[in-house]
C-alpha cells in the first residue's frame, strides 16, 4: 500500500446543516488531511512503529496534526496500534503504531 494511494475521504469534516463558512473550510481542510495522513504513514513504513510525538518529529508534522489523523488511518486499514506505550515528549506514555503490512 503506497502513501500516495490516499485516501478515500468518506470521513465527514463538516455536517451538511453547518454554515457555509464551516463547508468551505471542511473541503480545504479535506486536502491537508490527506498530506498529513500520507506523510504519517510514509513515516511509519520508513522509521517503524513509534508513537504520536516521535511521527511528528520525523515526518515534521504537528502532534495535533498527526493525533486527528491516527483513527482515521487505523480505520482504514493503512496502520494499526501495536499494543505497545512509548514515552511522549513530556514523558507519559502514548500508544505506539506501526505500518499495517498488506498480508
Amino acid at each position: 500500500m503506497q502513501p500516495d494511494q490516499f485516501f478515500n475521504d468518506d470521513h465527514p469534516r463538516a455536517r451538511s446543516n453547518d454554515p457555509l463558512t464551516s463547508i468551505e473550510a471542511a473541503e480545504l481542510a479535506t486536502e491537508l488531511a490527506k498530506k498529513h495522513g500520507q506523510a504519517t504513514v510514509a513515516c511509519l513504513k520508513k522509521y517503524g512503529a513509534m508513537g504520536k510525538d516521535g511521527i511528528a518529529e520525523k515526518s515534521g508534522l504537528q502532534p495535533m496534526q498527526v493525533a486527528r489523523r491516527l483513527h482515521e488511518l487505523e480505520r482504514d486499514g493503512y496502520i494499526r496500534l501495536t499494543g505497545n506505550t512509548v514515552k511522549s515528549k513530556s514523558n507519559r506514555n502514548e500508544r505506539e503504531w506501526a505500518f499495517n503490512y498488506p498480508e
